[in-house]
């Protein structure tokens, strides 16, 4: 998972990441609301956490331009503002829910889950192919019934492989989603770790689910045995 924080206190920003790391939540920080606009213009994330009280343009401001340009990633506001006026101008300008600060992080996940879940076109918790099996609700991968050892940038790397089962993915993209690489980087990271992931996920099977898509990148599907 993939969230973007948009939040100007420095000491809620840093109890979020850590406590959605631990939960094994990728996420991306931004400090003031034209940044954090811009963010979530440029790039995919599967759900956003905006305060309303920012500098540079409000929570509601950066709501009411997302929803404005077409923008249907979910959103759960996050403020010390309480009032019934506060919480129905945020569900009417497109929020998906609102929290109030200050609040137990046990019950923001809960809330994550719950928008996540509801959402039109909410990812199951279960993905297959062949005979690969990615569970996102414990976070762990089977291969032909047996468990495979991965580590958290393996299993997220995989998730997005897997999500986009059949879609030949770059260099780029997998370095931007997995790393929060920019497109100057060096993308050798991307060519190694893949490689790592193989080892645990095709080597010790004979058929190949992970394949190279020469020039651009790599691609995870279940292949008829020939192509």
């Amino acid at each position: 998972m993939y969230l973007l924080i948009i939040e100007d206190e420095e000491k809620a920003t840093e109890q979020l990441k850590k406590g959605l790391a631990e939960a094994n939540v990728f996420t991306d920080v931004a400090n003031n609301g034209l940044q954090g606009l811009i963010l979530a213009q440029k790039k995919e994330y599967d759900l956003i956490l905006l305060d309303v009280m920012l500098p540079g343009a409000s929570g509601w401001e950066v709501l009411k331009k997302l929803r404005a340009g077409g923008s249907s990633t979910p959103v759960i506001m996050l403020t010390a503002l309480d009032s019934v006026s506060d919480r129905v101008m945020g569900l009417q300008l497109g929020a998906d829910d609102y929290l109030i600060k200050p609040f137990a992080f046990s019950e923001l996940l809960a809330r994550i889950q719950s928008v996540l879940r509801r959402g039109i076109e909410r990812k199951p918790d279960l993905l297959r192919v062949a005979d690969l099996e990615v569970d996102f609700f414990s976070h762990s991968a089977t291969r032909g019934g047996k468990r495979l050892d991965l580590t958290k940038k393996e299993f997220a790397l995989l998730s997005l492989l897997i999500h986009r089962t059949g879609e030949a993915l770059s260099r780029d993209r997998i370095a931007e989603r997995i790393w929060n690489l920019g497109f100057d980087s060096n993308l050798k990271i991307v060519d190694v770790k893949i490689g790592n992931l193989r080892v645990k996920v095709d080597d010790p099977f004979e058929k190949k689910l992970i394949h190279t898509v020469r020039g651009f990148g790599y691609v995870l599907e279940d292949r008829d045995e020939g192509i």
